[in-house]
């Protein structure tokens, strides 16, 4: 489904939403748009280890007339297999290990690394089931085999894999190499809050002697243009990398500042597909890399709203790791230079914000003990919920809203259930409020009624702040700071960047930013929208989703 489809539908089950509120003697709460249809039909477990199975699948390669799709599946040597699409059945025997089953072998073979099989399917862009059977003593393949395993697809992604990852079948593009978490020493960093310091991210550009690789969702601050400009007149080689497609249009304020960058000689480019938003918020300054939860614009490193984390670690290792990201990102066929894509395009207009709050968190230089990179879709979903596993004493999160039943939320019931004291502190902007609300009182009841250390506050930003905005996590000794937001959506379609801090000092210095926003929040009774009023309300957060799908407000 294309966004432009995901927001049509979205608006649909809005209308839907208005009337049911008349016959449902129930409430309706709203639910923001985060998860795409384009994720594949079939998500069940996969087969027992060794038992055949299928891993992935090709069926709508960048080639014409999609020569060289395939099915790669797993087995045994020497077990004879079938595949159907319900119309017609292929059989093979498996030579053992994973092979890719294709109608054009030679085609196939420059697609994938797996030895290749000449008995493909004509797999279908448009949707299709494809069934995996263990062949019966006669020989012959037939539709009443035992079933090994199955696939079930929407609709295809062109050149990309549909692949099971933790039970899960996902697209990823079949040129971008998948990127484990990479975990790098001790280096020196500099920690910081915004809208306290909005200063750092600044310093740091202007730090730059040979390089600036600058990734984000817009870039719009006038602030940060003047560094890159400035950089590029002093011979630093600067690229930057954006979204295409930001949710509620390409803003008129981001398009005159890659104007701007551009005539000073600043490579530009828009990222689209395959990553469903380019989300991340990073810069390669030289050998230090610079990642935070915040845009580049005002709201964000411009300090005027937004609250958010920031880390500055001074290290060639780390900074390698990302611009690695940076350039698969930039030569993705989706990428475009910024003179191509503007051509022919409307763009829209925005609000900038111009809210103004004391410093009251300086920025801290601390000596890092281990310094993990963590990537969206490649590896966030699992490397975050493992460190929640991990963690023995206590969580604190701080993020603009969560997704009710989703992994991130499951692993901090899992934390409390085995006494893990957590906290919980989400946003309260109005386009968030009432969901956020509901849930956390959905939360608080249940860490009531089963006694467990959980704690959920709505944020009161109290003058210190105009919104949450960061996406942050100090899970015992380690503090994770970056772009991802807590649902699947942005952990397994977006592009997002995560550092993982392991120190004592690096989450002390989180935990205690954290603790001073709770504090400042307490903890309110919560108020019960009636029916009437919730529909009214969802109506209103889920045209706000519409807009604002990634929070970026």
């Amino acid at each position: 489904m294309s966004r432009r489809a995901l927001v049509a539908a979205l608006t649909a089950s809005l209308v839907v939403l208005i009337a049911a509120a008349a016959v449902v003697p129930a409430p309706i709460a709203a639910v923001p748009g985060s998860e795409h249809a384009t994720e594949p039909a079939n998500a069940t477990n996969p087969p027992a280890s060794g038992a055949p199975r299928i891993v992935s699948a090709l069926p709508d390669p960048a080639t014409p007339d999609d020569r060289g799709e395939f099915v790669a599946v797993a087995a045994p040597a020497g077990t004879e297999l079938s595949l159907s699409d319900g119309e017609d059945i292929v059989s093979f025997a498996a030579p053992g290990g994973t092979v890719a089953v294709a109608a054009d072998p030679d085609a196939a073979a420059n697609l994938t690394d797996h030895p290749v099989v000449g008995s493909g399917l004509d797999l279908a862009n448009g949707g299709e089931t494809v069934t995996l059977r263990v062949v019966g003593d006669d020989g012959h393949a037939a539709e009443n085999d035992v079933v090994a395993d199955r696939l079930s697809y929407d609709r295809s992604r062109e050149d990309a894999l549909l692949e099971r990852r933790d039970g899960v079948w996902s697209w990823w593009p079949r040129a971008l190499p998948r990127r484990n978490v990479t975990t790098h020493g001790p280096a020196n960093a500099t920690l910081f809050v915004l809208p306290d310091s909005p200063g750092r991210p600044i310093s740091t550009l202007r730090s730059a002697d040979e390089r600036i690789l600058l990734a984000g969702y817009v870039v719009s601050s006038a602030r940060v243009a003047d560094e890159l400009v400035a950089a590029r007149e002093r011979g630093v080689a600067v690229s930057v990398l954006v979204e295409d497609s930001p949710v509620g249009g390409f803003p008129r304020r981001s398009a005159r500042v890659l104007d701007r960058l551009v005539a000073a000689g600043v490579s530009v480019r828009v990222v689209g597909d395959p990553h469903s938003f380019h989300h991340p918020k990073y810069a390669v300054v030289d050998d230090s890399a610079l990642v935070m939860t915040e845009n580049w614009k005002p709201a964000g490193t411009g300090g005027r709203k937004s609250r958010g984390w920031g880390v500055v670690a001074r290290s060639p290792s780390v900074a390698a790791d990302l611009a690695a990201t940076f350039e698969a990102d930039a030569t993705l066929p989706e990428a475009a230079p910024w003179e191509t894509y503007r051509v022919g395009r409307s763009f829209v207009r925005t609000e900038s914000a111009n809210g103004s709050f004391p410093p009251r968190i300086a920025p801290e230089s601390v000596r890092v003990d281990r310094i993990a990179v963590i990537r969206a879709p490649d590896n966030a979903e699992s490397a975050v919920v493992s460190r929640l596993d991990a963690a023995d004493s206590r969580i604190d999160v701080l993020q603009p809203t969560v997704e009710a039943d989703g992994p991130f939320v499951r692993a901090l019931k899992r934390a409390a259930g085995r006494g893990v004291r957590v906290r919980l502190l989400l946003g309260s902007a109005w386009y968030v409020e009432e969901e956020n609300r509901a849930l956390a009182e959905r939360l608080n009841e249940w860490a009531d009624r089963t006694g467990r250390p959980l704690s959920v506050r709505l944020a009161r930003p109290g003058g210190r702040y105009g919104a949450i905005h960061a996406k942050g996590v100090v899970a015992d000794d380690t503090a994770l700071v970056g772009s991802l937001n807590w649902n699947q959506h942005s952990a397994r379609e977006n592009r997002e960047v995560v550092l993982a801090l392991s120190d004592p000092a690096a989450a002390a210095y989180f935990r205690e930013a954290f603790a001073a926003d709770w504090r400042a929040s307490g903890r309110g009774a919560e108020s019960k929208p009636g029916l009437v009023a919730a529909a009214a309300l969802a109506v209103v957060v889920g045209v706000a989703a519409l807009r604002r799908l990634e929070f970026e407000e």
